[in-house]
């Protein structure tokens, strides 16, 4: 029953992300979740699946966070009289040690505002961040480690 829920649901999406509300788009959506929801049906009943579910959800919301306050940060910064930053490069070592990880990681740095994912080391220990103010470079990784680092360990291992 949980997936014919999840199947209806997802045809609905279909129909709202092609923007066409005819009968036989929602019946290809339909088709096409079916299908998908066919393809993953092991990963659905293994247990600790809707548990990763949550904490990616989790992950996603920790980012919409992040992103709203960074864009206030940044906002305030450019609007305010005297500007008093202080950018730079600083190393963040990484506790993440798969591809994927590193790269997700990199990236919701990059889409935060004011922040920019500018290398990996050789050696995948290493993710060099440049930031707009980084007059606190210890406290830019604490905030990394503690937000987004952790949050996509725990979804993901």
């Amino acid at each position: 029953m949980t997936t014919y829920i999840f199947n209806v649901i997802f045809a609905v999406v279909w129909v709202a992300i092609t923007g066409s509300a005819t009968l036989l788009n929602l019946v290809f959506g339909f088709l096409v979740s079916a299908a998908a929801l066919w393809i993953v049906r092991g990963e659905i009943s293994a247990p600790g699946y809707w548990r990763r579910v949550g904490r990616i959800l989790s992950l996603v919301r920790l980012f919409f966070k992040e992103l709203a306050m960074s864009a206030f940060r940044v906002a305030v910064m450019a609007l305010s009289p005297n500007l008093k930053i202080k950018p730079g490069i600083f190393a963040f070592p990484l506790t993440v040690d798969r591809d994927f990880e590193i790269t997700l990681l990199a990236n919701l740095i990059t889409l935060t505002p004011g922040t920019l994912s500018v290398d990996v080391s050789e050696d995948c220990k290493t993710l060099y961040v440049h930031a707009l103010d980084c007059s606190d470079p210890d406290a830019a990784r604490r905030d990394i480690a503690e937000g987004f680092e952790r949050k996509i360990m725990e979804a993901f291992r």
